[in-house]
């Protein structure tokens, strides 16, 4: 990935976002340090590089909408009386 100075970047910016709206992200550094990262608008919306990132790491159990449904009830009917 390209990297560009801060002062470049100042100077060439229409070029540089028509480059990265085009699919060719860059980084800008301040002092030798990358500050940013600029890439395309698309690519970060609808991504689904995360979508599913922990299958097969956890588990919801089949009874995870009704967890707890009888502690519940009984705190609402307590509070009523």
């Amino acid at each position: 990935m390209h990297t560009i100075t801060l002062h470049d970047a100042e100077n060439q910016l229409v070029r540089l976002v028509e480059q990265a709206a085009l699919g060719k992200a860059f980084i800008i550094s301040k002092a030798g340090r990358p500050m940013v990262k600029v890439i395309p608008y698309d690519s970060m919306t609808g991504s689904s590089e995360r979508l599913g990132f922990m299958i097969g790491e956890i588990s919801v159990p089949e009874d995870f909408d009704r967890m707890g449904s009888s502690e519940i009830a009984g705190l609402f009917n307590e509070n009523a009386q």
